[in-house]
């Protein structure tokens, strides 16, 4: 039999056509242990009891026949005078005596008392939303600290009035649904007064790393943060080891509570606004909480939680819908270059020919303005600016949006946008999780976006980093080769060779960094310093002496800038100057800073050198930071070449923490293992934090065997697979992977020696870098290999079942 209500603990997630997608969740949650504050739901089954007995069914089938959602004004028209209907109609007796009667057990008794009645939050919970073919955030309402009999009531009336929203009924006609089949529940709640809310995603929402959870919050409720009032904290949690990986404390100055009977927006105390929002047992505690709801459900799941106290509560779940959706750069191409095509509605061109716009090229482009990447993507076009609701009929397609932050009654002219960009708001904002739904290029936070930017000027935002720069910049992206070998589009997958060991190269000169991105690999293990450094021409502490240390910089952050986004996102393992004294005495000025040694090998070099001069070590960390907060390349990590003992490790590490550079989930710091001191003590190198050792197998060769690969008398000697070099590459790996800690390769004996790179995948190897020259000689070798060693482990398997 229908009910009018239902407690939470008569419903699970198969109670979608009862309770909708909110209120199924809620109870599924509720009867699993969760931490949901108790409530009930008022059904979608009277809600179609309501419109029939008042006639209002009628009304709605006859306002929305043939109603045209992309004509802005007629849909408002709509909107506002089914929601008026609905409003002033008087409920049926029925269902306002069991609203009432929840609400009072809610409150404790039959008939409470004005100091008996306790606050509730009640919310909209459609049949046809919170889907997981169709979650789009925030169509219907909500509403927070409702308080007595009456209001209640006409609370749940004016969440039935929301299901005639604008941005419901635009979605709704967008999806083809039928107005008069999609009902909706409505919750009911007891209100968490919270300290502290925000959202929590069970699945990086927009690296879409599955090892990775993330949380926003802010003080106050929860509102503030959706709508993008504030920009809230963010933590990134991996969930294998429930440890933070990163995390960003922003200022929050306004936070929304309930002030008497009434919500406000009040300022935050002036001590309290850049403090972190989160001590570290509510981030694990949620985080705890998030992993065990998704592995409840099966599937990533976007959560919102609030802490009122000691206490945490989560008060909403619902699944990801977003991953996989990213929009490919070639697709926002193609429909920048189609602005001007009539077939999909008013178009605004930004000339005759949209292409005349000139193209920038990156290393002269202007960057304007730096916030969150939101949904990733490239795009370019006019700026349009958006003050509120009444404007969005000004955009047209190819157009930037740019508003302070958007709100559900934005998408109709989000879907026509090129790209978003927000002043204010985090990856959970509404600007976000629709434009990442939509597959729209979107960076939100950036503080004063409508103060920098003006009507119609030439924007590109580079969604990827976060960055908006003035003018058409030219940043496309690489099309995918086919799988004939020529460029174009790809009808089906490439038969490229898999393999499960990860496929580095190795580089120095940045002229050739576009042409290398496009071979089939994973990224750059070895990125040399000492080309840009030679290009440059002159001796580091000369230009230092003449206070040219920015010229350095640049110069440096140039290059290194140019590999990165020709790699982006995949990583760029740069290895710090590894100038011999030698070779530091051919710049201009070498000879002056320069000692003559009898063997630079051996001599002053890599992190020795850096202890001994930090002021010129200061010169690259400052080029790195550059590269990874001014230009957003946040896939740039660090390797310190020729680390004799842990103890220069130390201080290194403390160098660069000193710099600004932290070890976290996006920045990683490594050594290079090619000392035989590196191998001996590899388990103390691992104690004092190092995030990856990558084998030089040609110095570690040419030290383990006292061998000068360069002398042609002692050069037969020379051999990678001797037994010395392959047990210490073996020891090194076992050590590393008990501590966690991954080990590359950075040489070229895996690809002449296919004995050597069937070995060192057997010992566990987690990538291997290669000469660009032999990427596809030295994959096809890892992949045999790797099968090789698959074949026995299942014969052994077979054998031992037989």
């Amino acid at each position: 039999m229908v009910k009018n209500v239902y407690w939470f603990n008569e419903l699970s997630r198969t109670s979608i056509p009862i309770a909708g997608g909110k209120g199924a969740n809620l109870g599924e949650m509720f009867n699993h242990g969760f931490p949901i504050p108790e409530g009930f739901m008022v059904s979608a089954e009277s809600y179609f009891a309501f419109i029939k007995a008042t006639g209002i069914d009628g009304i709605i089938a006859k306002q929305c026949e043939n109603l045209n959602v992309q004509d802005t004004e007629k849909l408002q028209k709509v909107s506002q005078y089914l929601k008026e209907v609905i409003v002033n109609a008087k409920m049926p007796q029925d269902i306002r005596a069991d609203v009432i009667r929840g609400y009072n057990l809610l409150c404790g008794a039959d008939l409470p008392s004005p100091s008996q009645e306790v606050w509730v939050a009640i919310r909209s919970s459609a049949t046809a939303e919170d889907l997981p073919e169709a979650s789009f955030a925030g169509q219907q309402a909500t509403f927070l600290n409702i308080k007595g009999q009456d209001n209640v009531v006409k609370a749940v009336k004016d969440c039935w009035a929301s299901l005639f929203e604008a941005r419901a009924l635009y979605y709704r006609g967008e999806q083809h649904f039928d107005n008069l089949k999609v009902g909706i529940a409505v919750v009911v709640q007891r209100m968490v007064q919270s300290d502290k809310s925000g959202i929590m995603f069970s699945v990086d929402p927009i690296s879409q790393d599955p090892n990775m959870l993330v949380i926003e919050g802010g003080f106050g409720l929860g509102e503030a943060i959706v709508s993008g009032m504030v920009t809230p904290d963010m933590y990134i949690i991996d969930k294998r080891s429930m440890k933070l990986a990163e995390k960003t404390i922003n200022k929050q100055e306004i936070l929304i509570t309930r002030v008497g009977n009434e919500d406000q927006t009040i300022k935050v105390e002036e001590e309290l606004q850049e403090v972190q929002k989160l001590t570290e047992d509510e981030y694990i505690t949620l985080a705890k909480y998030g992993v065990m709801i998704e592995q409840h459900y099966g599937f990533p799941q976007d959560m919102e939680w609030a802490i009122e106290g000691k206490k945490v509560y989560i008060v909403q779940s619902r699944g990801i819908t977003t991953l996989g959706k990213k929009k490919s750069s070639q697709q926002i191409a193609h429909e920048v270059k189609n602005m001007g095509d009539a077939s999909s509605g008013p178009k605004k061109q930004i000339s005759d020919d949209p292409f005349e716009v000139q193209e920038i090229s990156p290393d002269k482009a202007t960057q304007l303005l730096q916030g969150l990447r939101a949904s990733p993507g490239i795009a370019w076009g006019p700026v349009k600016m958006i003050a509120d609701i009444k404007e969005i009929s000004k955009v047209y397609e190819g157009d930037i949006l740019v508003t302070r932050m958007t709100t559900p009654d934005f998408v109709p002219a989000m879907k026509k946008a090129a790209a978003i960009i927000t002043d204010e708001g985090g990856a959970t904002c509404h600007a976000a999780i629709v434009s990442r739904e939509l597959g729209i290029p979107c960076v939100v936070g950036t503080r004063e976006a409508t103060k920098k930017l003006k009507e119609g000027q030439i924007v590109t935002v580079d969604a990827k980093r976060g960055i908006i720069y003035d003018g058409r910049v030219a940043l496309e992206v690489k099309k995918a080769p086919s799988a004939n070998g020529e460029n174009g589009a790809v009808a089906h997958e490439p038969s490229y060779t898999i393999t499960g060991t990860k496929m580095y190269v190795n580089l120095a000169e940045p002229d050739k960094a576009d042409e290398i991105a496009e071979k089939y690999v994973d990224g750059v293990g070895l990125l040399r310093a000492e080309f840009m450094i030679a290009g440059l021409g002159k001796h580091p502490r000369m230009m230092i002496e003449q206070g040219r240390q920015e010229e350095y910089i640049e110069a440096l952050a140039k290059g290194l800038r140019k590999f990165c986004a020709a790699f982006y996102p995949r990583p760029i393992i740069y290895r710090a100057t590894d100038f011999k004294t030698n070779e530091y005495r051919n710049l201009e000025g070498g000879e002056k800073y320069e000692p003559k040694e009898e063997n630079p090998m051996i001599g002053y070099r890599g992190c020795f050198r850096y202890i001994k001069e930090p002021e010129v070590f200061a010169l690259e960390l400052e080029a790195i930071k550059k590269v990874r907060n001014q230009y957003g390349m946040k896939n740039l990590h660090l390797m310190l070449p020729f680390v004799r003992r842990v103890e220069d490790y130390r201080i290194c590490k403390k160098l660069i923490e000193q710099s600004g550079l932290e070890r976290n989930y996006d920045f990683k710091l490594g050594i290079m293992c090619e000392i035989p001191s590196n191998v001996v003590s590899a388990e103390e190198f691992c104690k004092a934090g190092v995030d990856f050792f990558s084998i030089g197998s040609n110095d570690l060769t040419q030290l383990t065997l006292g061998v000068d690969r360069d002398s042609p008398l002692v050069a037969e000697d020379f051999d990678e697979r001797d037994p010395a070099v392959m047990n210490s590459i073996k020891h090194v790996i076992e050590v590393c992977h008990r501590y966690g800690v991954k080990v590359g390769i950075c040489g070229q004996a895996p690809s002449t020696y296919p004995e050597f790179a069937e070995a060192i995948v057997r010992y566990g190897i987690d990538s291997i870098s290669v000469n660009p020259d032999v990427i596809d000689i030295t994959r096809r070798i890892i992949a045999s290999a790797e099968q090789k060693v698959m074949l026995e482990k299942l014969k052994e398997i077979h054998q031992s079942k037989g």
